[in-house]
């Protein structure tokens, strides 16, 4: 303790090393994601067309409407399943061949995804392009499960609200490189759909190239491994020779507290009493991110526009727009996350998301009625993709990191990617009847959710800006265990305060 004053004081910007590490596992990470999930939509009718061609030459007969939309389904929708998948291995991966280990061996599912998918139309054969969208699902599901888990153990506590969400930044930087790459002037004509599809292959490569140059995860090098020479290297690469000291410190006292404690499997968790309120908020933040009703914004925007008297062939562009929104949004929740705190930046995106669904159920309900209606309908909805990507978007897969020790956080990812990929299906498929049976009033039960999870925020979650893993776990202490059992609290703190003698 005594040689505290002669650390340097901590910098308030991450080094070019961190900067260009966060690069490097986001591109072939979040970006992934977000790419894929956006590019699918643009050659929807090129991709009706190829399937009832090749039926035909097939079989010698038309396909069935019915059966090309449910084959339509399975290519669209399969994705989800390959997610959950990944979710599922993502933990494990993440052990075995550690944090950078895990995402590089992951690009070789992206590369495979994206050949089968280039060559489904050239050899007529779908079945090519239902099991490449179902492997660039599970690379997904990987990515989004450990680069959550990367950033979040090499940033400093000062810097890993912004460093992890880059996630963040990455997913919405995917989904608007992915709108416009799928332009018709660009990939998105007929003749270049599996060009399109196919390119996947590009950011995979990408990490393939770039990730190698950095280190691995400085506490899974120690805590896991049990080599501290080379979580030594790692931190003086990350952070610098004048600075590591403090981190090795933080990462020292956390490996003494865990006491050789192995990392545990999804179920071990679930028995477990001392991460009890963690579970229930990885639950209920991810659960509500995913069924916030940023789907049913999507949805309406193409009508919402349309009623602005903005021309089909122009809609794509303003399309366009809610992408540019949602990236800038997470960038600026980004420079916000370590000044404002995870805490109210999450449920000020939840109360906003509440307001402005009241807003688009009375827009919508009177859209036809007034002329200017149609107007507040389209500001509502980029306000609600502004306050989504403010809390609900970024910092949900911020704090599944940050609230969990080093033996526990694979497992905990491997649940809210689970429970994330189980909503993402769930919503997909009801989505469609609860607007059918709502119409505009499916709002309101969106707006209840968010209201319920601003609620649970409040009176849950504390803030865990400028805390370290050990003085998160013992925040939710006071959850888990109430004034029964102070032992586990006070054992804590005097290993700590062991470690620190020592």
């Amino acid at each position: 303790m005594e040689s505290r004053p002669l650390l340097s004081a901590p910098s308030k910007f991450p080094s070019w090393t961190l900067f260009l590490a966060v690069c490097s596992v986001g591109i072939g990470g979040t970006f992934q994601y977000g790419y894929n999930v956006s590019i699918i939509n643009a050659p929807t009718q090129h991709i009706h067309k190829f399937l009832n061609e090749t039926w035909a030459s097939r079989y010698h007969m038309e396909l069935n409407p019915n059966l090309l939309t449910f084959l339509w389904s399975v290519i669209a929708s399969i994705f989800s399943l390959g997610g959950l998948c990944g979710a599922l291995i993502g933990g494990s991966m993440a052990i075995q061949l550690g944090r950078k280990g895990a995402l590089l061996m992951n690009n070789v599912i992206a590369i495979l995804a994206a050949i089968l998918m280039g060559i489904s139309f050239p050899t007529g054969l779908f079945e090519l392009l239902i099991v490449g969208r179902f492997l660039i699902g599970i690379n997904s599901g990987v990515g989004l499960c450990v680069q959550p888990l990367y950033l979040g153990e090499v940033a400093p506590k000062h810097l890993r609200g912004g460093m992890a969400m880059g996630s963040s930044i990455f997913l919405t930087g995917g989904i608007l490189t992915g709108q416009i790459i799928g332009l018709r002037e660009i990939l998105g004509a007929e003749a270049y759909w599996p060009l399109l599809l196919s390119s996947s292959c590009v950011p995979a490569f990408a990490q393939l190239l770039f990730l190698p140059w950095f280190p691995e995860s400085p506490r899974y090098l120690l805590i896991d491994r049990g080599d501290e020479l080379s979580c030594a290297k790692a931190l003086k690469r990350f952070h610098g020779s004048s600075q590591y000291q403090r981190e090795m410190e933080d990462i020292q006292r956390e490996c003494f507290a865990l006491d050789g404690e192995k990392p545990k499997k999804p179920w071990q968790l679930f028995a477990d009493r001392a991460v009890r309120w963690q579970l229930v908020t990885v639950v209920v933040m991810t659960m509500g991110q995913q069924l916030s009703g940023i789907n049913a914004i999507y949805f309406y925007a193409t009508y919402v526009f349309e009623q602005a008297g903005i021309s089909a062939e122009k809609i794509p562009y303003v399309t366009l727009g809610t992408g540019a929104c949602e990236c800038l949004t997470a960038l600026t929740c980004g420079l916000l996350i370590d000044r404002v705190g995870r805490r109210y930046l999450i449920l000020g995106g939840y109360l906003l998301m509440t307001l402005w669904s009241i807003v688009l159920t009375f827009s919508l309900t009177y859209q036809e009625l007034y002329s200017w209606v149609p107007y507040v309908s389209m500001m509502s909805i980029f306000a609600f993709i502004l306050s989504f990507g403010l809390g609900p978007g970024g910092i949900t897969n911020t704090l599944t990191a940050e609230i969990f020790v080093q033996s526990s956080r694979p497992a905990a990812c491997m649940i809210g990617g689970t429970v994330s990929w189980i909503s993402f299906f769930t919503i997909g498929m009801l989505f469609p009847f609860i607007v059918k049976g709502l119409k505009q009033y499916c709002f309101v039960v969106f707006l209840l959710e968010c209201s319920f999870v601003a609620a649970f925020i409040f009176l849950v979650i504390p803030e865990t800006k400028n805390k370290s893993f050990l003085e998160i776990k013992k925040e939710f202490h006071k959850l888990n265990f109430g004034g029964k059992n102070k032992e586990k609290e006070t054992e804590l703190s005097e290993r700590s305060q062991l470690h620190d003698e020592y």
